[in-house]
């Protein structure tokens, strides 16, 4: 899968994507955010950053894009 973003600055209200990963590709992932120094939260306020949740049974995390849309990386479905 490929996802392409606007660069900035856009106007666009704020979206949110959720992504499904198992709990490998989901390690990998916050491996390599945290090796680049990305800002993340475990909740979409933001106000538990630096933090994974383990919400529904699995581990969530959410960071920006560069619009500012929020990225949420899941590891269990919760709808």
């Amino acid at each position: 899968m490929l996802l392409q973003f606007a660069t900035p600055p856009m106007q666009f209200p704020p979206q949110h994507y959720a992504y499904l990963l198992d709990d490998a590709h989901f390690d990998r992932a916050c491996a390599l955010i945290g090796a680049r120094g990305i800002e993340h939260w475990a909740d979409p306020q933001r106000q538990l950053a630096g933090q994974i949740n383990r919400e529904h049974g699995g581990r969530g995390v959410y960071l920006l894009d560069p619009s500012g849309h929020y990225l949420e990386l899941i590891t269990r479905p919760y709808l």
